[in-house]
């Protein structure tokens, strides 16, 4: 077996893990870590997050189907029951916008909001936006080529995801800029290096980026638009509209859902390329040897490593004895790494033939955006490295101090 790193502490027998997650050598390269779960122990106690993780494939993969947990517990218990505190004050607005946010809520609520943004975001609606991406892409590249470098996270990854998904919603492309500082500040919440200046921040940030919505819902109520707000402001489902506070809610939803992990993954899949020595023109030659790439660096560098679940009763797996209320912690990244289903899973492999990867999750939170994402990466990465050969790393890319997501500071690359 590999021997552990110095910054990591297990002990197999109890499965219990002591582990820094806002340690540079960790996230600099979690999947090392993840190899060496796999090994001694995929399911385990990490001990300074206080919750039980899952990293194997089928054990994750099962999980996320489960249906004896869930995305909420307050619809089945009461906070007095569970012995959880009352929420924080000075996060009411954060807390206001995630009331009905599709990743946080459970049937039948998750059920009627999906089925009205779903229809957007299936497969042969996103492709109608290939042409769009492309260009977007190719105008970007016009942008910097001639300088024979660029930093590509502000030049082009920053750019293309939150244009795209703006469009879609109906927001002018002017407001980018200020939608990806929002977001930014929003998904502070979820990240394990989360402090007081960051709680304040994303309860700002919700605050604002929710005002902006509702001045957008009033002007869509009066002067609809062919657009997807319009769409869920106007469409009933068995009756229902939608309400201001669930429109809200699921706009903010799909903005940072809809840009910031492909932002990321635009990035990881360069870098991971890069590193790879293969020929970008054998990775991209065709339309299915693309796919295959792309669904290699979704694989081995996901930009999202964890989705959490409540259980909704008391419930035992993998040995491991659960209560009503207990929260547990998937890793989507190293179920991806899983030797049992994955052979050499820390070497970046295209012509692979394995399972699926769960970088978008399973069941009935899988990703909605995933076919919108795996467009815009299947579009805009064959013709970054067609238009820029001989692109190399200027710089070892650094790792941003974001987990549990996964992308760089940024992108030094020349040609």
């Amino acid at each position: 077996m590999t021997s552990l790193p110095d910054f990591l502490r297990i002990d197999p027998t109890t499965r219990q893990v002591s582990l820094d997650g806002r340690d540079p050598a960790f996230y600099s390269d979690p999947n090392r870590v993840y190899s060496v779960f796999h090994q001694h122990c995929p399911t385990f106690y990490w001990e300074e997050q206080r919750q039980w993780f899952f990293t194997g494939y089928d054990r994750v993969n099962a999980l996320l189907r489960d249906r004896h947990f869930g995305r909420q517990i307050l619809h089945v218990a009461s906070r007095e029951e569970l012995g959880m505190p009352e929420p924080e004050k000075h996060l009411a607005n954060f807390d206001l916008a995630e009331r009905h946010s599709l990743l946080e809520i459970e049937p039948p609520e998750h059920t009627r909001l999906r089925t009205l943004v779903n229809r957007a975001f299936v497969s042969r609606h996103i492709e109608k936006l290939r042409p769009e991406i492309a260009d977007l892409a190719e105008k970007l590249i016009d942008g910097f080529e001639k300088d024979g470098r660029t930093e590509l996270l502000s030049s082009f990854a920053d750019i293309i995801p939150v244009t795209i998904i703006a469009r879609m919603i109906g927001i002018p492309d002017e407001m980018g800029p200020q939608l990806l500082k929002w977001s930014h500040a929003y998904v502070g919440m979820y990240m394990f290096k989360r402090s007081a200046a960051d709680e304040h921040a994303a309860d700002r940030a919700a605050r604002e980026f929710s005002d902006y919505v509702r001045t957008l819902i009033t002007e869509r109520r009066k002067t609809p638009a062919e657009d997807l707000l319009s769409h869920m402001i106007h469409t009933e489902h068995k009756g229902q509209h939608l309400t201001d506070d669930e429109l809200v809610s699921t706009t903010i939803v799909l903005l940072n859902a809809g840009h910031e992990a492909t932002v990321h993954q635009i990035g990881n899949s360069v870098r991971v390329i890069l590193e790879s020595g293969l020929s970008p023109d054998a990775l991209f030659r065709d339309e299915a040897a693309t796919q295959r790439t792309v669904e290699e660096t979704l694989r081995i560098c996901a930009p999202v490593h964890i989705f959490q679940r409540w259980a909704l009763e008391d419930i035992e797996v993998d040995s491991v004895s659960l209560k009503r209320g207990d929260k547990v912690s998937l890793i989507l990244a190293a179920a991806n790494l899983d030797p049992k289903m994955f052979s050499d899973p820390l070497l970046f492999k295209p012509e692979r033939k394995e399972a699926q990867n769960l970088s978008f999750g399973a069941g009935i939170h899988f990703c909605i955006g995933a076919p919108l994402a795996r467009l815009e990466l299947n579009t805009v990465l064959p013709i970054l490295f067609r238009r820029l050969p001989g692109l190399r790393l200027e710089a070892k890319p650094t790792v941003k101090d974001v987990y549990h997501f996964h992308g760089l500071e940024r992108l030094d690359l020349f040609w």
